[in-house]
């Protein structure tokens, strides 16, 4: 059985390894991990594995990668600037020359998991598998089993200490319940050598190469509180960028390069969040004067140590934008008395604070957690924790008909009366909900909730109430939904009008005020790119190998499963026995 429910699986895993939790993983990697930061020029570098004395310095008999992760740049924007020749060095590393990109291929279709968020999107990619396997269910999410609010990247709580500790302890590898790809590499190839900078999920790698934590940490103050230009400027990520490739640049000349090099850029997404001037604009500039040239001086090194000539070279990202009003009226948020709290609190639910912990004590019977464009509710079975004062039992699941319903049918109602929170009628495109099983179980998939305690089976409504600009709804919703962690998106899921809408001033989102946001099914939110070079290839045979390892609906999962296959040299996907 293949446990990722799609075609591909990792035959050079053990069996059942890709069920195993993180904190009980037996890979080879895990065998000798050191903790020691070591500050740099630009930056830190912390070293997460020690090779044993004697152990060769990396394994370049396989094909070596340069994996270039963009966050937020959706494929159209990338694409048309790269065919433009907006983005002169980027255009050079993949090989272009006056016969253009003959030695790239251009993936078409790939579409961002559901929510099209920047956690569980990296989460799918950089595991391989999907999101309901995995359990990163997105930015925010909570763990029914262990009460555990997780917020790498808090969008409904403020927890930069968080966000920081995704790299210096490890915070968002934790949550994952998988191997990584990074994993799958060297269980095949113990002796390979891994470097990632700036990435959320590096589990497996020799080194996490980071920019000094003081920027990292202005940077992340400075998009959770929603700043702009008027107030500070957009060096904040200029900073963060250039010396994340700085710091790699810098180790490039100290020592052999790595079989594997990840690079993540955090600014085109950020800046796009908050920028006055629109998320196409925002970062169509920040591409063309921060992101290329930088990505020329990270080439320059790598040309001048050798280790670019025969390496594939993959371009992606993780999600697009859509603006959106920065207003209250807009932002469905926490603050306000007509927010999406309200709803619950006037249904007769206790919500948990708006904090990163909570005392043990605390009686909540409601959770929260924002995406965007869909926020999820994820709500306890009241009978177990009636009184004021009772602590409610999340490992159990809730009542159908006694919890879960009356939610459905609260913000449902309210979307057509405004009864509960007047300021939200009409701002939800849908609201979707399913029966509970016990944590344990695989989930059920999300249905329409259409009234009256009634549901009704997504494609089936989506037939009857097309949304054309919607990408794949249903499929991914269940990519998200159903698995054995499939319960992390909720009891009730609610997608607000967003990518459904044409003009901004008809858009809602979950978040504190911003200038554009991203997590609905829309094609401006979904479609990624997918870019692969290798100047020993063709572009007709780049898309004949790329083309093996993507399905009819190419997804993040897939570019993972690539990524491994093209290290081991392979030229189709493995398949499940």
């Amino acid at each position: 059985m293949d446990v990722t429910g799609s075609k591909n699986t990792w035959p050079s895993l053990p069996a059942g390894v890709l069920t195993l939790a993180a904190a009980s993983l037996s890979l080879p990697c895990c065998a000798a991990v050191a903790q020691a930061t070591k500050v740099v020029a630009g930056g830190e570098t912390r070293t997460l594995r020690t090779r044993a004395p004697g152990e060769p310095p990396g394994a370049p008999s396989r094909p070596a990668l340069l994996v270039l992760a963009l966050d937020g740049m959706g494929r159209d924007l990338l694409y048309s600037m790269l065919e433009g020749g907006d983005l002169p060095e980027l255009a050079r590393l993949l090989g272009k020359d006056d016969a253009g990109f003959a030695h790239a291929y251009f993936a078409p279709a790939v579409v961002a998991t559901l929510p099209s968020t920047t956690g569980v999107a990296w989460a799918t990619l950089f595991t391989g598998v999907k999101p309901a396997v995995h359990g990163f269910a997105g930015n925010e999410f909570f763990v029914r089993e262990t009460r555990q609010f997780a917020a790498p990247i808090p969008v409904s709580v403020s927890a930069s200490a968080d966000a920081l500790s995704v790299f210096t302890d490890g915070y968002a590898n934790k949550l994952l319940t998988v191997p990584t790809i990074y994993e799958a590499m060297r269980a095949r190839d113990p002796h390979v050598s891994i470097w990632v900078s700036m990435s959320q999920f590096y589990r497996g790698a020799d080194l996490l190469l980071m920019t000094r934590t003081s920027v990292i940490t202005s940077a992340f103050d400075a998009f959770f509180t929603g700043h702009t230009e008027k107030n500070l400027p957009r060096q904040v990520w200029e900073r963060l960028d250039k010396a994340d490739v700085d710091v790699v640049v810098e180790r490039l000349g100290k020592e052999p390069p790595p079989d594997v090099l990840t690079v993540y850029l955090f600014g085109t997404d950020e800046w796009a969040h908050i920028s006055p001037e629109g998320p196409d604009l925002a970062r169509r500039r920040y591409m063309k004067e921060i992101v290329d040239p930088a990505i020329g001086k990270l080439a320059a090194r790598l040309r001048e140590v050798g280790a670019l000539e025969h390496r594939y070279v993959v371009v992606t990202s993780d999600h697009g934008h859509t603006e959106v009003m920065k207003d209250d009226g807009h932002a469905l948020s926490t603050r306000d008395s007509d927010d999406p709290p309200a709803v619950l609190t006037r249904a007769g639910f206790r919500v948990r604070p708006f904090q990163g912990e909570v005392s043990g004590s605390n009686p909540f019977q409601s959770v929260l957690a924002y995406q965007g464009a869909i926020a999820y509710v994820y709500l306890a079975d009241r009978s177990r924790c009636a009184g004021p004062s009772d602590v409610c039992d999340w490992a159990a699941p809730p009542r159908y008909e006694q919890d879960v319903v009356p939610v459905a049918d609260a913000f449902y109602r309210n979307n057509v009366d405004g009864s509960l929170a007047p300021a939200m009628r009409g701002a939800l495109d849908l609201v979707l909900t399913r029966r509970p099983v016990p944590v344990a179980e695989t989930d059920l998939p999300f249905e329409v909730y259409v009234g009256d305690g009634k549901t009704e089976p997504l494609d089936s409504y989506l037939g009857t109430h097309p949304h054309p600009t919607y990408v794949a709804f249903a499929s991914r919703l269940r990519d998200l939904a159903v698995g054995p962690r499939g319960e992390r998106a909720g009891d009730v899921l609610l997608l607000a009008h967003n990518g459904d809408r044409e003009r901004v001033q008809d858009r809602y989102y979950f978040a504190s005020p911003y200038h554009s946001w991203h997590g609905s099914p829309s094609m401006q939110d979904s479609c990624i790119p997918l870019i692969v070079a290798n100047r020993e290839r063709s572009t007709g045979e780049l898309q004949a190998l790329v083309g093996s390892f993507l399905g009819a609906e190419p997804r993040p999962e897939e570019i993972g499963q690539l990524l491994v296959g093209l290290r081991e040299g392979r030229t189709e996907p493995a398949h499940a026995p």
